[in-house]
């Protein structure tokens, strides 16, 4: 019989940048990623799973997460919520460049589940790093968000990169569920199972 996993839930970057400042979430709708991120601090904490808050800054001259501003500071939604931890971020990953990887081995959790901002910036960036350093990683879709870009090479819609980065996720760097399926797992102490590369690639190869 497999051990209940021992969650943290990281919720990354939830900041008025991202809500009514200059780079904004457009997909998921932003309101509701919101409710849903509360929904999982709230179960989070009723479960006594450690909830860890992220914030990044910037200089105080930067055009984004300038430290100082209110942009800057954490929306009020995360800001007025319990938190067990509170780590300040200059680099994507929220595992870079701070104390948080020593703080989650010293309370013996093995498995991150993570909500917030941006899914393919921040939220990849930790994901990844907390899979290879060793932990199982959870993302939850419905409480994260992308913006859409525009460069030399093309441009994607928001929905195009959370979609995509979302699927790519899935194959094995963590399992992204929705938020009622992460509280159901939390309901019945269960692990969330992420797919794998091989499947992933053959379903749609089997399927020509």
């Amino acid at each position: 019989m497999s051990l209940s996993p021992k969650r943290a839930l990281i919720v990354v970057d939830v900041q008025n940048e991202y809500v009514s400042g200059n780079l904004r979430i457009e997909y998921p709708d932003v309101q509701q990623s919101l409710v849903n991120i509360g929904r999982a601090m709230d179960a989070a904490r009723a479960a006594g799973i450690p909830v860890v808050v992220v914030q990044h800054l910037a200089p105080e001259t930067s055009p984004l997460f300038a430290r100082g501003s209110l942009q800057a500071e954490l929306h009020p939604l995360v800001a007025d919520k319990h938190r067990d931890l509170l780590i300040e971020k200059s680099m994507a990953s929220a595992l870079t460049g701070t104390g948080l990887g020593a703080w989650l081995r010293e309370h013996e959790i093995d498995t991150l589940s993570v909500v917030g901002y941006m899914t393919h910036n921040c939220d990849d960036s930790t994901v990844r790093q907390a899979r290879h350093e060793g932990w199982n990683v959870e993302l939850l879709h419905d409480a994260a968000g992308s913006v859409p870009y525009a460069n030399a090479l093309g441009a994607a819609t928001a929905e195009e990169i959370h979609r995509v980065f979302t699927v790519v996720m899935h194959t094995g760097f963590a399992a992204v569920v929705s938020t009622a399926e992460w509280l159901a797992a939390l309901e019945h102490g269960t692990a969330l199972p992420a797919d794998n590369i091989y499947l992933s690639n053959q379903r749609v190869v089997s399927g020509r």
